[in-house]
Order: structure tokens, then C-alpha cells, then sequence
């Protein structure tokens, strides 16, 4: 009876942790098989005085080429996480390809590629999808754990960096298109 006990507790504190971890990654629910969370698509834009600068971030593609997010002020920068064995992120590939498009001349779409153990899957997901837009490749999530405006577990999601360099807005789960692309089009204005 005291075993049936302590492995309830168990189970009870395993519950309580997965339950806070969900709650402060503004997730809507844990994939038991990968222990991330799919986001809810909360928006968050943050006012031109209480932006704060994003890091740097240095690194190689899928290919393993060089790839950093330095030297790009004066441009948008939109980073969006992603993982080729997320459902949400197959769903939301084409309207990260459309933002690029769409804001080619103002902005830079870069993915980070995270929890992918071979770059080969990655490679696969940039290929069936088309994406020409360049990829970080981050299996161990170093990266990602740069971005503190993001929750770690929270796969897709999206920072928006203004032309100075600073967080200007996040998306927590899948996005769209339309709303990059507008993100993007007020923080022109902003100039």
C-alpha cells in the first residue's frame, strides 16, 4: 500500500510540473511524444519605449554554411522556430514563404530548425515545402534558449525584430501571413 502511495505522488507532482510548464509557455497542451507545447497563436506587440534589444544570433544553416542575425540593421527581421516533426509548423510553412515574399525588400524571414537530431529532415521540410528563406540548424535548442521572449517548449513561434535591432513583437504557436506581414508594414511605418 505504501508503494501505491509514493508512486501516486508521484505521478501527482509529474502532473503538477507538466501543468505549470504548459501555463508559463502560454501553450495550450504538452505532446507527450516530443514534450513540446503547440502554442495557442497568442499575439504579443510590444510598444516602440518598452522594446528591448533581441540578441545576436550565430550559427550554421541545414547545410552547414555560416548564418548570423548581426549587420542586418535597418531590416525587420522575422525569426520563427520551427521542427520538421511538427504538424503545426508543416501548416504554417507556406504563409512564412508568402511573408518573405510579400516583404523581400524590408525584411529577413530566418528559421530556426530545432530538436531535428539529423539535418537531413530539416532539409527534407525546407525541400517539400520550397522554403528558399535561410534556416539555422539548432538540434540541441542553444538558439532558441537565446530568445527569452520565447518559452522553449512552445514549437511554432515567432519573434519579430524592428530595424533597431529590438523584440517589436511575438507570436506563441502557428501564425499566418497576414499577420506578419502587417507586424512588418506598421513597423515600416514606424519610420
Amino acid at each position: 500500500m505504501a508503494a501505491a502511495h509514493h508512486i501516486g505522488r508521484a505521478c501527482v507532482g509529474t502532473l503538477l510540473a507538466s501543468l505549470l510548464l504548459t501555463s508559463c509557455s502560454g501553450a495550450t497542451g504538452v505532446d507527450a511524444n516530443t514534450g513540446f507545447a503547440q502554442g495557442d497563436g497568442a499575439y504579443t506587440r510590444i510598444a516602440p519605449a518598452d522594446r528591448v534589444p533581441a540578441p545576436v544570433l550565430t550559427g550554421r544553416t541545414l547545410t552547414g554554411e555560416p548564418l548570423t542575425t548581426a549587420g542586418r540593421q535597418g531590416r525587420i527581421i522575422v525569426l520563427n522556430v520551427w521542427g520538421s516533426w511538427c504538424a503545426p509548423c508543416r501548416h504554417e510553412a507556406p504563409e512564412l514563404i508568402k511573408t518573405s515574399r510579400e516583404t523581400v525588400d524590408v525584411a529577413d524571414v530566418i528559421g530556426i530548425n530545432t530538436r531535428d537530431l539529423d539535418p537531413a529532415q530539416a532539409t527534407a521540410f525546407t525541400r517539400t515545402f520550397g522554403i528558399e528563406f535561410d534556416n539555422f540548424y539548432d538540434p540541441d535548442g542553444t538558439l532558441l534558449l537565446q530568445l527569452t521572449a520565447l518559452p522553449p517548449n512552445a514549437i511554432p513561434s515567432t519573434v519579430v525584430i524592428d530595424q533597431q535591432g529590438r523584440i517589436a513583437a511575438r507570436v506563441i504557436g502557428e501564425t499566418t501571413a497576414a499577420t506578419l506581414v502587417g507586424t512588418i508594414g506598421d513597423l515600416v511605418d514606424e519610420q
